[in-house]
């Protein structure tokens, strides 16, 4: 695998196009560039999209431009890996041939440079989960993929337009995102005690890196409020801002 490892999540790119939009998808493009120019590897940690259902003939117009430069990223040399997030479950053949190296729906261990990493979005992760665990289950079910296969992509996207408007809670209060940091650094330090260096994760839309006696978790951020990332120079990460 080829380092530097750069590690993005939570872009959440939107169905429609605000000059705000437009600004967020330059960076990123600045960003996949420059990855290239380094000669590293990018993994991309959930939520590219705000949401993509992949249907067998059918892509959507509104992200043409960012696939477009995954594509010919990729094309280029580019490795790029991507972990599905709960905004963008519904991957198949399209992603993995054109725009993705490889694809792992459940995060994975990665060893490079004598350190080990555990990355996965962190969706699910939480004891406050128990109903999304559930929720997740029936929705990535070969059942009611099948189904939504029947849905007309206009009227798909539509509603998933709507329903991703109505859960967009980015922002809490500071109390949450201190019992957040708490439970997945317990739960990193499960992964630290079995060998694991680095634990990273998306998902919680707050940047942090905690140093404990047995390995570093790094919480991502997004690229909504931060343009945060991870970056592995090959002795150690870190968490970076994109300027």
């Amino acid at each position: 695998m080829k380092h530097p490892l750069y590690f993005i999540s939570d872009i959440h790119l939107r169905l429609t196009i605000s000059e705000i939009e437009k600004e967020k998808r330059r960076h990123l493009k600045n960003f996949i560039n420059h990855v290239q120019e380094k000669n590293g590897s990018l993994f991309i940690v959930g939520d590219l999209f705000d949401f993509w259902f992949e249907y067998n003939y059918v892509i959507p117009k509104a992200y043409f431009d960012v696939l477009a430069t995954l594509h010919e990223a990729k094309k280029n040399g580019l490795d790029i890996y991507y972990i599905p997030g709960n905004h963008d479950f519904w991957v198949k053949d399209f992603a993995s041939e054109t725009l993705f190296t490889q694809i792992y729906p459940d995060g994975f261990t990665l060893e490079c440079q004598g350190k080990k990493f555990f990355i996965t979005h962190g969706d699910g992760l939480l004891s406050r989960d128990r109903g999304y665990r559930i929720f997740k289950k029936i929705i990535t079910s070969r059942f009611f993929i099948f189904l939504f296969h029947w849905v007309h992509p206009d009227l798909g996207y539509k509603f998933a337009h709507w329903f991703s408007r109505r859960s967009r809670h980015y922002e809490h209060p500071e109390e949450y995102n201190i019992a957040v940091i708490s439970e997945l650094t317990e739960y990193a330090n499960n992964h630290f005690q079995n060998g694991i260096d680095y634990f990273i994760t998306g998902h919680y839309h707050q940047t942090k890196e905690v140093d404990t006696d047995n390995g570093k978790l790094i919480v991502l951020g997004d690229w909504i409020s931060y343009r945060s990332f991870g970056y592995f120079d090959g002795e150690e990460l870190s968490l970076n801002y994109w300027r």
